[in-house]
């Protein structure tokens, strides 16, 4: 296990003793390098590389989860108004951790002086798409 462990951060133990939230077979853990306070993962407590491999019950799951996430959260941090979502699905995606996990990102007011275009922001020339030839 503990091979598994180190390939994989997110299977075994470890991820168990970082737990802090769990709905069916999902859990959350806070993110070690986080993109802002409380930035939240989701992910299956079964190994999985790619979110589209999940079960429909996972994904259930996955959804329920960050509701619960977002309501604690929202408690917790006034100063939070909304939340970016989402997955990377393989490494030319950005993935780095071969083992799905959701993202959910606290976002604040005047984090960035135009946060228009939200995760389109991988591909920076692309965020605004109103100024892009279609």
């Amino acid at each position: 296990m503990k091979d598994q462990e180190q390939s994989y951060p997110f299977c075994g133990e470890s991820v168990e003793k970082r737990c802090v939230g769990r709905v069916g077979s999902m859990l959350a853990v806070r993110d070690r390098f986080p993109v802002t306070p409380l930035h939240t993962l989701v992910l299956p407590g079964r190994h999985v590389s790619d979110y589209c491999d999940l079960r429909p019950e996972e994904r259930a799951d996955a959804v329920s989860l960050l509701r619960v996430l977002r309501g604690e959260i929202l408690k917790e941090n006034p100063h939070v108004t909304r939340f970016n979502v989402g997955a990377n699905c393989g490494a030319s995606a950005g993935q780095t951790n071969m083992h799905v996990h959701i993202h959910s990102i606290p976002r604040r007011d005047g984090e960035l002086d135009n946060p228009r275009g939200g995760v389109r922001g991988v591909i920076p020339k692309k965020m605004d798409h109103e100024n892009l030839d279609h």
